[in-house]
């Protein structure tokens, strides 16, 4: 079995991938997909090499198969499907408040310690989500970045009725997109890549492209001057941090998704005007999770449309290259290996 590793340089090499047998509470996995997410664009480039140690595998979007169980484990069996939560959450502190998932001591695995871009995986079984007979494992690889949009959009309390205006169309910007319209809010995504907007427009999402129009604009038109309830910013840029403060209604939140390395202005004064909320969004929790597969699973949150490609894990380097070159991409999947379901 293979593996893909990460050497600097933007640099993804193939390595051997060996079979860890699976100490007390682990489980061993054969890998069947992994995603590429930003992230994992974020670690190729070089951006985050002063926390990732070289050589590492990396990938953190996994669906796989259970092949071995180790002592004390009953929650999973062999031969079951599965979707990882890749979240190791070390010893808790007072400073975490219970919220583990951005505790103090959290290690992300596929950042601080290997990751699934590999054909055997072994990993603590609190960390598995069983995938529901029928789903294919393509689609169990998207179950992280969902549980992402399921996280997002619970935290910024979206209810029926509402309004909401996502920042952003890429993989989460999209997902929390649907995962909005699924609670029963009408939204609008502003995104500049037209392949995007066309995808978004596809899905049934109201689409405003801010090259062509002005966004605030169009958004005060299309509510009625209502503008939105809860504002989702995804692009990781400035000038969606400038839009941001823009949007909201009074009272209404916003939600920062994106990372943003560097610090940016941002026009205080709106939220003091109007009591506008800031609210930040990391990660997700284990029921975010099971939100995510039953939304998956039931049609709700239509994914397969979202995946550009599937690769060989052969074909990692490549892949990465071709994820720099096309940037109306959407999901780029990383076939690890095929294991049997029982």
């Amino acid at each position: 079995m293979k593996s893909a590793v990460y050497q600097g340089d933007q640099t993804i090499a193939l390595g051997t991938s060996l079979p860890v047998a699976p100490g007390p509470g682990e489980v061993r996995l054969e890998v069947a997909y992994c995603g590429v997410c930003g992230t994992d664009m974020h670690i190729y480039h070089g951006h985050m090499d002063q926390r990732v140690d070289r050589p590492l595998v990396i990938g953190h979007e996994v669906s796989a198969v259970v092949v071995e169980v180790g002592e004390g484990v009953d929650s999973v069996a062999i031969g079951e499907p599965v979707a990882v939560r890749p979240l190791h959450f070390g010893a808790a502190t007072e400073f975490d408040r219970g919220h583990a998932h951005v505790g103090k001591n959290l290690k992300f695995i596929g950042i601080d310690s290997p990751g699934g871009m590999q054909g055997s995986w072994t990993v603590p079984a609190y960390t598995l989500h069983k995938l529901p007979a029928g789903m294919s494992l393509q689609h169990g690889a998207m179950i992280e970045p969902t549980a992402v949009a399921v996280h997002d959009v619970r935290l910024g309390r979206v209810a029926a009725g509402e309004i909401c205006v996502v920042i952003g169309g890429g993989p989460i910007g999209l997902l929390i997109a649907l995962v909005a319209r699924h609670k029963g809010a009408r939204v609008i995504l502003t995104e500049i890549n037209p392949s995007r907007l066309a995808l978004a427009r596809s899905l049934g999402i109201e689409v405003v492209n801010p090259v062509e129009n002005d966004v605030v604009g169009t958004v005060e038109t299309l509510t009625g001057g209502a503008m939105a309830d809860c504002v989702f910013e995804v692009s990781g840029s400035a000038p969606g941090v400038e839009l941001m403060t823009k949007l909201p209604a009074a009272r209404g939140r916003i939600v920062m998704v994106a990372i943003h390395p560097q610090p940016r202005p941002v026009d205080l004064f709106k939220f003091f005007w109007s009591e506008v909320t800031l609210i930040g969004a990391r990660l997700y929790e284990a029921h975010d999770f099971d939100e995510a597969i039953a939304l998956v699973a039931a049609g709700d949150v239509p994914v397969e449309p979202l995946i550009t490609a599937v690769a060989p894990i052969e074909d990692v380097q490549a892949t990465f290259e071709k994820i720099d070159r096309t940037p109306d991409g959407v999901k780029f999947l990383i076939q690890c290996g095929e294991p049997a379901i029982a």
